[in-house]
């Protein structure tokens, strides 16, 4: 098979995945800054934060798909 679908593969799969938990992240966190306003520093900070381990991952998959097409 041609290596740039196994390419496309990774980053199609690897970035679903960030994604969707980004979108869970900011779905529950303006949910709970909702319930709570006075605590939406603290939950924002952990949002930002969250939100940043689920992009590590997409850079992660974008990093094997480079390694594939150019090895």
């Amino acid at each position: 098979m041609d290596k740039n679908l196994f390419v496309a593969l990774v980053i199609a799969i690897g970035a679903l995945g960030p994604a969707l938990a980004i979108g869970k992240i900011g779905a529950s966190g303006v949910d709970a800054i909702g319930r709570n306003p006075e605590a939406a520093p603290k939950i924002q900070t952990a949002m930002i934060l969250a939100i940043a381990f689920a992009e590590a991952v997409a850079i992660y998959a974008l990093v094997v798909a480079l390694i594939i097409k150019f090895v």
